[in-house]
């Protein structure tokens, strides 16, 4: 991954800022991008003098998307872990959910691909890699909105995957549960030793985007944790 440029969305979150950290010690160039406008504390450093931090973007927006893509030069991988949660009942919720949902995991993901293909095709390395969910495999209760749109990155993922075969390889992981902060925070009476850590799915995620992983596209990965 040696001066590669990285761009990752979400990168201020919990799971982005080890992807970041861990792309920039490989050696690439990362291009830390962000809804958040300040970084979190040691990312510009774990990123190194050769990173970018790019915050403040509404990637819901096209043109925003746009723009946060141009500023890396030039793009050989996007990794896309920007996006939302929310659990909410299909008969107590709301429709907003479901559309605030939609806009964070779905529209998110296409508006950056769709900026950094014509980058990802002239690397002729190109490696898009998207965080799905496991749960969108099966919704259960509180989980409709958040699985239908992850659900909806799942076939972005395979059809990008087919309309670019032989230019630009596009897989997906699919977390269970993340061992984060704010997930023991939200479940203290759960197992925490059976959910998958940021660097566990931060291996498999720069796997998919490494020249290893050449002859890999269209991969819908489960990243499950011990059971």
């Amino acid at each position: 991954m040696q001066d590669k440029i990285v761009v990752i969305t979400g990168a201020s979150g919990a799971l982005g800022r080890v992807v970041a950290a861990r792309a920039a010690a490989l050696g690439a160039r990362v291009v830390a991008v962000d809804h958040a406008a300040e970084a979190p504390p040691g990312l510009a450093e774990a990123l190194g003098e050769h990173g970018l931090i790019r915050g403040g973007v509404d990637l819901s927006d096209a043109a925003a998307a746009e723009a946060a893509i141009t500023a890396a030069g030039s793009v050989d991988i996007l990794i896309n872990i920007a996006g939302g949660f929310a659990w909410e009942t299909v008969s107590d919720g709301e429709v907003a959910t479901w559309d605030r949902l939609y806009r964070l995991n779905v529209v998110t993901a296409l508006n950056a691909c769709r900026a950094a293909l014509p980058h990802l095709v002239a690397s002729g390395a190109g490696r898009i890699v998207n965080i799905g969910a496991n749960a969108a495999h099966k919704a259960a209760t509180g989980m409709g909105a958040y699985a239908a749109s992850k659900a909806g990155v799942h076939r972005l993922t395979e059809a990008l995957a087919e309309e670019y075969k032989g230019r630009v390889t596009v897989n997906a992981v699919l977390p269970s549960i993340i061992d984060t902060p704010a997930n023991r925070k939200d479940m203290p009476d759960a197992d925490f030793g059976t959910w998958v850590t940021p660097d566990e799915l931060a291996e498999v995620i720069l796997f998919l985007a490494s020249d290893a992983a050449s002859a890999v596209t269209g991969a819908l990965i489960p990243v499950t944790g011990r059971v």
